[in-house]
């Protein structure tokens, strides 16, 4: 907390946070920043919160959302927060694991997920609504919340905040493991506060500049981004109203630094090339020669060489006018995180005048592990290790890191623990990569079969698979989706189950191959798969399947010996059914 109240002295009366509500932005300043997390943190006191104890958020970025977790740092409480897109029994299960006895929530449908498992968490004592009021006992409308702070002395308080150590776990983040489990990981004061100056401090930051709030902050790496290191330095966060909004948000707060996953600079690729296609022949060609010019001017400042004489001339034309209608005039860095991004992708924005820089890391070392700067920076590779950090390669081609980023490892899980940090230090990542002789990181496989989704959502196919293999008459699901917008999966039917299914459905299939071509067993097939989806997040959901009009083999390469896929042989034997999944 040290670091937050050296912001607040230093920059009080400024603004730390916007929001736009009804149609206006208000502003936030440090000194209301800080008195409402004290609030939040004596009202959390007053409910009986003890320290370490679990503290639960969940809702859309907003300072509420904030103030929730700052204040329950504050209180010696451990936040800990659920993405939107789960189901009650997520929220369940994420509740009990970290024994929450406060669960914030951002309004009525937040709520009642919380509502329908209520019962089954009995270290649970209040959920509160961060936006909206409730007579439904038990649960507290926010002004009603804070009210119940005043039971709590000052004095209590400051003996709380006294007594946290650097070492202390201060948050967990839940990420999704290989089996399907969520992993807590726990992050300490020291790995937040270390991670978010150095990290945004490398990119050049400065008090009074902005930054707009508006991924998961459930995630890491918004945590870092626009939660602890602006309140590092000063930086004012504005809140996007959603994520369809986002642009509406840049050109209002024109950000001085952007971090994007992959999906986000994809859809605002697309939008660009529509918006290019209903140019008129000249402009469209004025285009081109622009980013052919962009595209050879980014890669020889990448080779400490001079640009093109008329890089100049295309930025006049064209590269300004981009960056000013997507709000991004103002941004020194536009960075991409959490996700493989395609290269196509960015040489796109690279022709623009536009370069991307790639961080790469993980929840378990506090998001980054490795940077790009705009002016030390690689297209198709990782990064640079953090300044005071350490990055090697493993004897078998892993990806390992150790530091003050690195975190204290996984809530109650000493196995998975020991298992990802081995007694050196070293945070072994499930990557497989390479460093250049310039130091820069090139990520080439993944160890571990965890699907990362354009959009940087972390999926455990292993869970999906096995409820998928749950429906009678699937006997193999390959689900896939890696760097995809979408979850698609690769299923194998159970040959002595097709023929009672098809009867039921009014299909005339008698065996796989003419069942993955009837439209009847087809339909059959997408509603089991609708069952399935109604128990995940929305993140989680199968949108495509493709049916192999055969089983999985120990002779065909499939499985190995003890009958387990192999999922890269799967992926690359049926490339071109995948292709027609995505097409």
């Amino acid at each position: 907390m040290d670091v937050f109240e050296r912001t607040v002295r230093a920059h009080g009366p400024k603004p730390a946070l916007r929001v736009k509500r009804n149609g206006a932005w208000q502003t936030i300043t440090w000194n209301d920043y800080h008195k409402q997390v004290r609030q939040v943190a004596r009202a959390l006191i007053s409910l009986g919160t003890q320290p370490g104890q679990g503290v639960a958020i969940i809702g859309y970025n907003c300072p509420e959302w904030f103030f929730a977790d700052i204040g329950s740092i504050c209180a010696g409480a451990v936040p800990a927060g659920i993405y939107t897109t789960s189901s009650p029994e997520q929220c369940e299960y994420i509740a009990n694991h970290c024994e929450a006895a406060v669960v914030f929530v951002e309004n009525q449908e937040q709520l009642a997920k919380l509502l329908a498992v209520r019962g089954r968490l009995p270290a649970l004592k209040a959920i509160v609504v961060m936006q909206g009021e409730s007579s439904t006992p038990g649960v507290y409308g926010w002004t009603k919340f804070l009210e119940l702070g005043l039971n709590a002395p000052e004095q209590e308080l400051d003996k709380r905040i006294a007594s946290q150590s650097p070492d202390a776990m201060a948050t967990l983040i839940y990420t999704s493991g290989t089996t399907g489990t969520p992993k807590a990981v726990m992050l300490t004061h020291d790995n937040l506060t270390w991670t978010a100056q150095t990290a945004i401090g490398l990119i050049g930051a400065k008090a009074d500049e902005h930054v707009v709030s508006y991924l998961p902050l459930s995630h890491i790496a918004e945590q870092v981004a626009s939660l602890h290191g602006p309140m590092a330095f000063g930086i004012c966060v504005s809140f996007a109203e959603s994520l369809e909004k986002l642009g509406d948000a840049l050109r209002d707060v024109r950000p001085h630094y952007f971090l994007a996953v992959p999906r986000v600079w994809e859809k605002i690729q697309e939008r660009i090339m529509a918006a290019g296609a209903k140019n008129p022949p000249l402009k469209k060609k004025i285009a081109a020669w622009a980013r052919r010019r962009g595209l050879a001017g980014g890669y020889a400042e990448q080779q400490r060489v001079g640009k093109p004489l008329t890089y100049a001339l295309a930025n006049a034309l064209v590269f300004k006018k981009v960056r000013k209608q997507l709000g991004l005039d103002c941004a020194r860095i536009l960075v991409t995180s959490a996700a493989p991004i395609s290269r196509d992708t960015l040489e796109f924005f690279l022709s623009l005048g536009l370069p991307i820089c790639e961080f790469y890391g993980m929840s378990e070392c506090t998001g980054p592990a490795t940077a790009s700067l705009p002016d030390n920076y690689h297209t198709g590779k990782a990064g640079f290790c953090l300044p005071g950090a350490e990055l090697k390669i493993a004897s078998d081609g892993e990806v390992c890191m150790r530091g003050r980023h690195v975190s204290k490892g996984y809530y109650k899980d000493t196995l998975a623990t020991a298992e990802a940090i081995d007694n050196e230090g070293w945070l072994h990542s499930g990557d497989i990569g390479t460093i250049d002789s310039q130091g820069f990181l090139q990520i080439t496989d993944r160890k571990k079969d965890l699907i990362i989704t354009a959009g940087g959502e972390n999926i455990a196919p292993a869970l999906l698979e096995g409820y998928l293999k749950g429906i009678p008459v699937v006997s193999q699901a390959v689900v896939i989706g890696d760097r995809q917008r979408y979850l698609a999966v690769l299923l194998t039917l159970n040959a002595e189950r097709i023929a009672v299914d098809a009867q039921a459905c009014g299909s005339g299939a008698c065996d796989a191959e003419t069942a993955a071509g009837d439209s009847k067993f087809l339909d059959f097939l997408q509603r089991q798969i609708d069952g399935v989806n109604a128990r995940l997040a929305r993140v989680q959901a199968i949108k495509k399947f493709k049916v192999i009009p055969r089983e999985f083999t120990i002779e065909g390469g499939e499985l190995t010996p003890t009958m387990k896929v192999k999922r890269k042989v799967v992926t690359e034997k049926y490339k071109s059914e995948i292709e027609q999944l995505y097409s």
